[in-house]
């Protein structure tokens, strides 16, 4: 039986360098063997003057398919955006989370996540 009570926190972060999708995408985020995890939180920051578009995907190992979370969503200069507000997601072993930006190294991405081991996955 998987103790769902007995956790491990991850925060992860990245400058997205990629600005291509799919397997070209820079991976922020891999739910490890063995264990299933809940995003918390997840940021992206913009730090240019300007307006730059950011595109969020989701990768479930389980079918081997990209979905998009966020498709080119423009994030202010010089500011942030919190991507699930006050909801949650859940990812399971060999799950990822990839980033791809409209221009190169101008916006950086941030995930706290909760880690749970899960030997049954």
């Amino acid at each position: 039986m998987v103790d769902i009570s007995t956790y491990k926190t991850t925060t992860e972060s990245k400058t997205i360098a990629s600005t291509s999708a799919d397997a070209d995408a820079d991976v922020l985020y891999t739910c490890p063997n063995l264990y299933d995890a809940t995003i918390d939180m997840l940021f992206i920051s913009n730090n240019n003057a300007s307006t730059k578009k950011a595109n969020i995907q989701f990768y479930h190992n389980d079918d081997t398919t990209y979905y998009n979370l966020v498709k080119a969503h423009a994030i202010a200069g010089n500011s942030s955006y919190n991507v699930l507000e006050s909801s949650h997601m859940h990812l399971h072993a060999g799950d990822k989370i990839v980033i791809y930006a409209e221009t190169t190294n101008t916006l950086e991405a941030t995930i706290s996540v909760r880690e749970r081991y899960n030997p049954n996955r």
